[in-house]
């Protein structure tokens, strides 16, 4: 009993769906950060990357289950722009995450940059920086969503229904 004597014992309860809201955000999107900066380094050293995800496949004549990587299909968030710079869009789900109010890009001269650039993004996700940027995403989209689920007009759907255009019937 010695051995046992110099832990800490506890009651403790697991808690149920996984903790903090706000902390699995800040994680999927540092997790999205770290795979646009390994896609700009292999871009930068010439090599392809191509992370994979585990899909659950059924065999169509056994009828069985198993679960086999596939590549993940990952675009890039730099583009260049008209004047020749890298330009910069990050994502959260399918929605640009406006980093400062009104901009929705940011201006890089070369791979390099990129690659610092996502670097220090991820780091700011990290420590919470982006918590309102995404908060302020997320609730509008879940918003979004609830009106549609409800039959309520949202503000990107038009607030009345659209005449449909009656086209004459061709004559025989």
């Amino acid at each position: 009993m010695s051995g046992l004597s110099a832990l800490k014992f506890v009651t403790s309860k697991p808690q149920q769906g996984g903790g903090n809201p706000q902390q699995a955000r800040r994680q999927k999107l540092s997790i999205k950060l770290s795979e646009q900066i390994q896609l700009a380094e292999a871009q930068q050293a010439g090599t392809d990357f191509s992370p994979t995800k585990v899909r659950t496949v059924r065999d169509e004549v056994t009828g069985e289950s198993r679960k086999v990587q596939t590549p993940k299909r990952l675009k890039p968030w730099w583009w260049r722009s008209e004047n020749g710079k890298l330009c910069i869009t990050v994502r959260y789900g399918a929605r640009t995450l406006e980093i400062v109010p009104g901009k929705n890009a940011i201006e890089t001269d070369d791979l390099a940059e990129v690659i610092t650039t996502l670097r220090l993004l991820r780091t700011a996700a990290d420590q919470g920086e982006l918590d309102q940027r995404i908060q302020a995403i997320s609730g509008s989209a879940r918003a979004v969503k609830a009106a549609q689920d409800s039959g309520a007009p949202t503000s990107d759907a038009p607030a009345q229904k659209r005449s449909i255009l009656k086209l004459p019937s061709k004559a025989a």
